[in-house]
């Protein structure tokens, strides 16, 4: 009897990976694992992905996916130790040459990462690093060939106009077409395996379908396997085949993506899916805007507002003819694709982007005209909380002396009353006051973002916007940041305005809506109205976009994304 044939190797296949990092100085060898100066963090991990197939590796933050896809590539740091298998196309990678890690690279796996324009060098333009990956792995073909070659690619990943993106450089080009450029260099050797990590977090809602289509299209006309590195429940419901899911160093569970959500077996599994927003279903809203809305003075309001910039190709209009009244108490939600003006609108509220004409008026006091102690009042009626708190902290200064901040500008409270108030303020974020005299790196990205509202409600303000405050942010934190902010909104009636271009998490959170469309606004109204019946074909194309986490009902909106996103 003839045994069977055994088939193709898979294009990844990881066994009993185990990763601990040492303190400087800590002994490395391997009976030193659990010593004190060695720390695991990689648990005996196995999986496999096969061509033409997409595996999801999801969880948390620190739960050790992004450690894992650096492993695969051979790019721990010096004080990490890796153990166990790591086989491309049956090629051992752990322990092998740095000669042939730097072959593997570009050639046999090909690498997407979040943010496209810190993946590519900025003095280069984005053909010149595409030919740079084609020659160092095709040292022979000449530079015509190369040449060509990047046109090819980037018509494959469908830039429009290839040869003139070609000739740009990053700053040059939109989020979405540096996403592309980023995949065309990551596929320009026809690598065995592409590793996606967090590939659209940074993108909004419409450029993410149109990665999410080419990342499918690309497996299965190029027969690719690709391990897509997320903590979206959505986009993996959107792409993936398989799904593994990390918590704390381990795989806890492993399945095909309809069962993994249709009956999810593992606790940590059922609790990730159970964070994430969806469209059309609301958990509990903020507290609605007062009764006599419209005859008290407003939290905030534009009226007939313009914004314009000037650069050397001319004057680009970023709001144009604007007019939102946001009234006490009302939580506002604004969304949009990147450059519809949404950010540029929370500035000018704040009064740091002048407008080009009309009013923007901050608790009654126009921000435009306001000078001295006037402006300086309305600022203190104002709260600012930014996308990344890692970038919004100084990194020189605690905790307590960031939130004590704006109670030095705008409060005659003396030391003993700030420190007072800091603590007050942290107990109302739920942290602990111990933190107060701790740095930003010290904490997690969840606890420095509550650090950052603490610092924003330090003065109670009459207005708190929020822009993208949950888009770094994994799901069952960003479910905790959205709950901190409608306990706080309840306890202190401040209003909101929330910028974001997360659809799901505007419409949980929010009582009343506008989206925004290249400077101006095509519809407004109760958020339920407009994100569940919209009038305007730019809004049913936005909420198209939005990934679901549901596989069935994900591939329905994936085909109605493709008959809008083809007749606008």
């Amino acid at each position: 009897m003839t045994a069977p044939t055994p088939g193709p190797a898979p294009a990844l296949a990881v066994h009993d990976l185990r990763i601990a990092f040492a303190r400087e100085g800590a002994d490395t060898r391997p009976g030193a694992v659990g010593d004190g100066g060695v720390t695991e963090v990689v648990h005996g991990v196995d999986f496999a992905v096969e061509r033409g197939r997409v595996l999801a590796l999801v969880g948390e933050s620190g739960s050790g996916k992004s450690v894992t896809a650096m492993s695969v590539l051979g790019l721990l740091p010096g004080t990490a130790r890796a153990t166990g298998r790591i086989e491309i196309d049956g090629a051992e990678v752990l322990g092998a040459p740095e000669e042939t890690l730097r072959a593997l690279r570009g050639r046999a796996v090909g690498t997407v990462f979040q943010e496209p324009s810190s993946a590519l060098n900025p003095v280069f333009t984005v053909g010149d690093q595409i030919v740079e990956a084609i020659w160092a792995h095709h040292p022979e073909t000449t530079p015509a060939q190369r040449r060509q070659r990047v046109v090819e690619l980037l018509e494959a990943v469908g830039v429009a106009d290839p040869r003139r993106i070609a000739r740009s450089y990053p700053h040059q080009a939109s989020g979405g077409q540096l996403q592309r450029a980023v995949i065309a260099m990551a596929i320009s050797n026809d690598p065995t395996l592409l590793i996606a990590d967090e590939p659209t977090t940074a993108l909004d809602v419409t450029v993410q379908a149109g990665i999410l289509e080419l990342l499918r299209d690309l497996t299965r006309r190029l027969d690719t396997a690709v391990l897509l590195i997320t903590h979206d429940m959505g986009v993996v419901a959107d792409v993936a085949d398989e799904v593994a899911v990390m918590e704390q160093g381990s795989i806890v569970e492993t399945a095909p993506t309809r069962q993994l959500f249709a009956a999810p077996r593992h606790a940590y599994t059922r609790s990730l899916l159970g964070a994430v927003p969806e469209l059309g279903v609301r958990s509990r809203g903020p507290v609605p805007a007062d009764e006599d809305a419209g005859t008290t003075t407003a939290a905030a309001e534009l009226v007939d507002a313009v914004v314009t910039f000037r650069g050397s190709s001319g004057t680009t209009t970023a709001v144009d003819h604007v007019s939102l009244r946001i009234e006490p108490g009302e939580f506002v939600g604004l969304v949009g694709e990147s450059g519809s003006g949404k950010s540029t609108i929370g500035r000018t509220l704040s009064g740091l982007v002048p407008l080009t004409s009309g009013r923007a008026l901050l608790a009654g006091i126009d921000v435009g005209t306001a000078r001295g102690s006037t402006l300086r009042r309305a600022r203190s009626e104002l709260g600012l909380v930014f996308q990344d708190p890692a970038s919004s902290l100084n990194p020189r200064h605690t905790v307590g002396r960031s939130i004590a901040d704006p109670l030095r500008l705008h409060t005659d409270l003396d030391q003993p009353a700030r420190r007072a108030r800091v603590l007050e303020l942290l107990d109302a974020v739920r942290l602990a006051p111990a933190l107060a005299d701790r740095y930003p790196h010290e904490l997690s990205g969840g606890q420095r973002q509550r650090v950052a509202i603490a610092r924003a409600l330090s003065c109670r303000p009459t207005l708190l916007i929020a822009d993208e405050p949950t888009s770094a942010l994994d799901v069952s934190v960003q479910q905790q940041i959205l709950e901190l902010l409608r306990r706080l909104q309840a306890e202190l009636g401040f209003a909101c305005l929330f910028i974001s271009h997360d659809l799901a998490v505007v419409g949980e959170l929010t009582t009343r809506v506008g989206v925004l469309r290249a400077g101006r606004l095509v519809e407004q109204g109760p958020t339920a109205t407009v994100l569940g019946d919209p009038q305007d074909a730019y809004t049913r194309r936005l909420l198209a976009a939005v990934p679901v986490p549901d596989p069935e009902r994900q591939a329905e909106r994936r085909r109605r994304w493709r008959e809008l996103a083809e007749t606008s």
